[in-house]
């Protein structure tokens, strides 16, 4: 199963599940059908967005510096720029 096949499944089954809440087919009390299921999809938009933004900002804190990759990095720039001056092309 694919990546993008165990998303889908998990968002219909998410989704299927939200559907027989709201729907009612899944009896609760009603001070938390009324109050609480209409909300949750908001909710679990909001709390997956401060999900991702603390992973964002987990990574750019723990990022590691790569010296190897800066330097493959400048010789490919090097390359590019002695075969743009071969082809006429000033970068400098």
């Amino acid at each position: 199963m694919t990546r993008a096949q165990q998303t889908i499944s998990v968002g219909l089954l998410v989704t299927s599940l939200y559907l027989a809440l709201y729907l009612q087919l899944i009896p609760l009390p009603d001070l938390v059908q009324a109050e609480i299921v209409p909300y949750l999809p908001f909710w679990a938009l909001v709390s997956f967005g401060a999900y991702l933004l603390f992973r964002l900002g987990w990574n750019v804190m723990t990022f590691n510096d790569v010296p190897e990759a800066h330097k493959e990095l400048m010789g490919e720039i090097e390359l590019a720029k002695t075969d743009l001056r071969r082809l006429g092309v000033d970068v400098d």
